[in-house]
C-alpha cells in the first residue's frame, strides 16, 4: 500500500524542539523528492521544507531558515524534521508530502503553547 505514516509531535512550550518522523511505503522512497507543510486554523496550507532525492538539497522559507532543518534516510524509508526555538505561531497541522506522488501523510498536530 502506498502510504505515509507520521509519528511526532504533539504539544511544547515557545522554545522547545520536537522531531516529526514520516515512514514511506509502496514505492521506492529514495527515488522521489519530499516535502514538509503545515496548516494553521483559517490559513492556506504552506511549505515548511523541501528535500531532494539523495538529501543533497533542502529548501525552506525565510521565517523557517535556522530553526527547521529536514533530513531523510532513505535505507528506513523516513523523512523527518526537527524543529527547534518552537514559537506560538508555528502551531499547526504538519503534513508530510511526496510531491511527484501527489501523496500526503495523515497530518499530525503541533502546539506551542506555555
Amino acid at each position: 500500500q502506498v502510504q505515509l505514516v507520521q509519528s511526532g509531535g504533539g504539544l511544547v512550550q515557545p522554545g522547545g524542539s520536537l522531531r516529526l518522523s514520516c515512514a514511506a511505503s509502496g514505492f521506492t522512497f529514495g527515488r522521489f523528492a519530499m516535502s514538509w507543510y503545515r496548516q494553521a486554523p483559517g490559513k492556506e496550507r504552506e511549505l515548511v521544507a523541501a528535500i531532494t532525492t539523495t538529501g543533497g538539497s533542502t529548501n525552506y522559507p525565510c521565517s523557517m531558515k535556522g530553526r527547521f532543518t529536514i533530513s531523510r534516510d532513505n535505507p528506513k524509508n523516513t523523512v523527518y524534521l526537527q524543529m527547534d526555538n518552537l514559537k506560538p505561531e508555528d502551531t499547526a497541522v504538519y503534513y508530510c508530502n511526496a510531491p511527484s506522488l501527489r501523496l500526503w501523510g495523515q497530518g499530525t498536530q503541533v502546539t506551542v503553547s506555555s
